[in-house]
């Protein structure tokens, strides 16, 4: 194994994405290996610890998410030593290609899982799909899914219609159907939003012996890229990794949205188009005792207002 990666990962973001491609094939190719899966795919080891996280990303969610530019599984190499395998994809293809199934069934066949002692699957949303899809090349493996489609096949899936132009892919072959593929697994986690319906309707399909669900409410549906700004990506792989990420160690993580304002304010959202004024209140008062946040000073400031013109109206209707 490598020694540790000094500067490891090196701040990508200044550069064309065809100078981006090159830089991550030279980085693999100096600590592991980069190997090539067609136009639209690439596989990308860099070698260090005798953990492996395996993670599914695309080009514009790297892009998107991280300040460096450089994939989460390359980013989990300084924090906890770990090695990494990026499965990459130019954009979202569900990795459903050939050349992808015929990669892991070499990866199985030279025995390359074997060298770790602990592997870890992961990735979000079509990533999610992937990392559970191909968990199975890795009986024992731990698995991380963020609001995973289960499948697009539409004989399963026909009431998700965010993905139509997608159904033309085949999701009925091999490495087809994820909540299948993780039976092996040592334990699959599944985090999502209950209150996205189509991503919890996938979620419920993943619902078998050695799957924890994880609801997350008002998160919305960019669950990664919430997570990431609350910085628990790392904790949340490494709990994983370590068999922590139960109930109680989920709750101990989740408290971090209390000062996470985009959730506050889909809280706030859902409170005012309930009427829950009571509770609405009490939120405004948490929120604004804490942090600076003139949303939710306005609204408590509304909601006093209106408290103190009822007041005064029941005092008229009395004296009259």
């Amino acid at each position: 194994m490598h020694g540790t990666l000094d500067g490891f990962p090196p701040d990508l973001s200044q550069l064309a994405q065809a100078e981006w491609w090159g830089a991550m094939r030279d980085l693999s190719e100096r600590y592991g290996f980069h190997e090539p899966l067609g136009r639209g795919h690439a596989g990308l080891f860099v070698e260090q610890g005798d953990t492996l996280l395996v993670s599914f990303e695309t080009v514009p969610g790297i892009r998107a998410l991280s300040p460096t530019h450089t994939p989460q599984g390359f980013e989990m190499l300084p924090r906890a030593g770990w090695s990494s395998l990026v499965v990459l994809a130019s954009a979202d293809t569900w990795f459903r290609d050939p050349r992808v199934y015929a990669f892991f069934d070499q990866l199985t066949d030279d025995g390359f899982f074997d060298d770790f002692e602990r592997v870890i699957f992961y990735g979000a949303g079509p990533c999610g799909y992937a990392a559970g899809a191909f968990s199975v090349a890795a009986p024992g493996a731990r698995v991380l899914l963020l609001q995973p489609q289960a499948t697009l096949d539409p004989r399963i899936a026909d009431w998700d219609d965010r993905f139509v132009e997608q159904r033309r892919r085949d999701f009925t072959g091999r490495y087809g159907f994820a909540p299948d593929m993780i039976d092996g697994a040592m334990a699959t986690h599944v985090l999502f939003d209950p209150r996205e319906r189509l991503d919890a309707m996938h979620a419920a399909l993943f619902a078998r012996p050695g799957v924890t669900r994880h609801r997350l409410p008002f998160m919305g549906g960019a669950l990664q890229a919430e997570l990431a700004a609350l910085d628990l990506m790392g904790p949340l792989l490494e709990a994983v990794a370590d068999d922590r990420l139960d109930t109680a160690t989920m709750a101990r993580l989740w408290r971090a949205r209390r000062d996470h304002l985009p959730y506050l304010r889909r809280l706030l959202a859902r409170l005012d188009a309930d009427g829950r004024a009571g509770l609405t209140r009490m939120l405004c008062g948490h929120v604004t005792a804490r942090m600076h946040a003139p949303r939710f000073q306005r609204r408590l400031a509304q909601i006093d207002g209106d408290g103190e013109a009822e007041t005064v109206r029941a005092r008229g209707a009395g004296a009259a």
